[in-house]
């Protein structure tokens, strides 16, 4: 049904797969990955989880990616996030405005909300612990937005926004392509991960919600789009680390099919 593992740089690493339980009910738990030392728990689902079965209709998409350790420690910096969306799901960005990277950089959460607000196709939070020689973890806390971006290769993209103040103000823009893949999935987006206070942060914790929709020559248009032609909606990632590791598994939800 699903599939979890970690790898590390040089050998494949035990695992422990929290699997997602799913009852008569229909509500599913956080799956849980460990790599090493690392635990990484993910939650997240869709709504309406009753979807047609040929054609496609408006979701919201939320999801919460929370990174830990074993022994309590600081987990090392994530440098990379690969996320593929099933091939049942549908992005569409056709009259949806393009926020340009430009117009965010240097900007506080407010001010790039207010630059490209008509834009912004997602919200969430995100938190890290920043530690400096000698010194005890130090938490911060950013909002994250995310934007519709401009075309990058050809394809799609969303621009992920965040901000923080310790140790400086600082702003960073995430450009994340949105690229058309094949088999079981539909798209894959590729964020690379900035380092986070010179390379002494690291990031424990990201959620984030996605809908938006909007009118484009006379018709209501949602960027995040679904169908249910099998029982599910699946996911995969993959979390790449500074020192080395790789976690990567996929999970599903379920849906029902209507029509």
């Amino acid at each position: 049904m699903r599939k979890l593992r970690g790898v590390s740089r040089v050998k494949r690493v035990g695992i422990l797969a929290g699997i997602g339980v799913i009852g008569a009910s229909g509500i599913a738990v956080a799956e849980q990955v460990e790599a090493g030392k690392l635990i990484i728990s993910v939650d997240g689902g869709f709504t309406p989880t009753t979807l047609p079965k040929k054609s496609y209709a408006p979701i919201s998409l939320n999801a919460s990616i929370d990174i830990g350790t074993k022994d309590g420690s600081v987990p090392p910096p994530l440098q990379k996030l690969v996320l593929d969306f099933d091939r049942n799901g549908l992005v569409q960005t056709k009259g949806l405005p393009v926020c340009q990277p430009s117009k965010l950089e240097n900007t506080t959460p407010d001010a790039a909300r207010k630059a490209c607000a008509s834009s912004i196709v997602g919200l969430g939070s995100s938190s890290a612990q920043i530690v400096f020689p000698d010194q005890g973890p130090i938490p911060v806390t950013s909002p994250i937005t995310i934007f519709n971006g401009p075309r990058i290769g050809g394809n799609p993209s969303v621009i992920v926004h965040a901000y923080i103040t310790v140790p400086a103000p600082t702003t960073f823009v995430i450009p994340a392509p949105i690229v058309r893949t094949g088999g079981r999935y539909r798209y894959e987006v590729t964020s690379n991960i900035p380092p986070i206070a010179g390379g002494y942060g690291s990031l424990t914790h990201v959620d984030f919600n996605v809908h938006k929709t909007w009118r484009s020559k006379g018709k209501r248009v949602s960027y995040a789009s679904a169908r249910c032609t099998d029982g599910r909606l699946q996911a995969q990632g993959q979390f790449t680390f500074a020192d080395g590791t790789v976690a990567s598994g996929s999970v599903f939800r379920p849906c029902r099919s209507r029509g």
